[in-house]
């Protein structure tokens, strides 16, 4: 079940869950993140407790998400779930699209593997151009500011020796074993921002900023989950750029950019996906599975 953000898709899971003795699996791409607890909205402890989850609170603020993790997670949770409906929610389609297509192994490096790739790109004053020359063709899907992807490629290449469009056609996706019913909701626009308006200021009100200012002061500011929507917000406020006003009209407007540019992903990626109001998808759920 995909959706916009705020668009109530936690929510809807918990209720359709409860009525179908269902479990749920998080597709979001910070609730995966310990700590990160207001900034992802991650569902109260009451109701985790109330319904089992997946795919929240398994990543260190360090470590990198991608497809491949969320992918693993899922198929252990699928598995552990055999005898019970599993609900997929989340806003983060690529990932699920990524998922469903088939995703190609990736080569294990050990950490110290990694440490020397990490101390070869901070010698680069261009990694994109470094890639560019190593596999002209590859780099161009990749855009030269994009530095996780970039240095997944050259893991594949300094692991494999071998340039990443060659490493990817001898190493083709392996598509995914398990049937995958696919709805969204179907939201009204002004519904949507009011609920985007609703919720910037509740996150507020409930501690984003402390909760954001305790973890910078532990973790690097260039982990992954400080990047996102919400976060970087609450760092430039910290760092005195913007005033707590201005903190939280820009989560608005940065959400409605990401609620938009979801429902077209949703809209146009996927085949076979049914875009439903919130009470239509529990109606169709609950009496398919029934």
């Amino acid at each position: 079940m995909l959706g916009s953000s705020a668009s109530g898709k936690s929510a809807l899971a918990l209720e359709i869950a409860e009525c179908i003795n269902a479990e749920i699996f998080s597709l979001d791409s910070l609730g995966i993140y310990r700590q990160i607890n207001i900034a992802s909205a991650k569902p109260k402890q009451h109701e985790l407790a109330r319904i089992k989850h997946y795919g929240i609170n398994e990543l260190d603020i360090t470590e990198h998400n991608n497809a491949i993790i969320f992918k693993t997670l899922l198929e252990n949770a699928i598995q552990k779930t055999s005898k019970k409906t599993l609900l997929i929610t989340g806003g983060s389609s690529f990932y699920l699209k990524s998922i469903i297509e088939g995703l190609s192994p990736m080569p294990q490096i050990n950490d110290e593997q990694k440490q020397k790739l990490q101390d070869f790109i901070k010698t680069q004053k261009d990694p994109h151009q470094f890639l560019s020359e190593i596999d002209p063709l590859y780099s161009l899907a990749i855009k030269p500011n994009d530095s996780y992807r970039i240095h997944k490629a050259l893991e594949i290449f300094f692991s494999t020796q071998t340039p990443p469009s060659l490493y990817f056609k001898n190493n083709p996706k392996i598509p995914f074993s398990y049937p995958i019913k696919l709805y969204s909701i179907a939201i009204p626009k002004e519904a949507l921002r009011e609920n985007i308006k609703i919720r910037s200021a509740k996150m507020i009100q409930e501690g984003i900023i402390e909760e954001i200012a305790c973890l910078i002061q532990k973790y690097p500011r260039d982990s992954q989950p400080f990047k996102a929507i919400g976060p970087k917000e609450c760092i430039s406020y910290l760092d005195g750029n913007i005033s707590i006003k201005a903190l939280e009209e820009e989560i608005c407007i940065h959400t409605n950019q990401l609620a938009k540019r979801q429902s077209t992903f949703n809209r146009t990626q996927f085949q076979n996906i049914s875009h439903l109001s919130p009470k239509e998808i529990f109606n169709a759920i609950c009496q398919n599975t029934r």
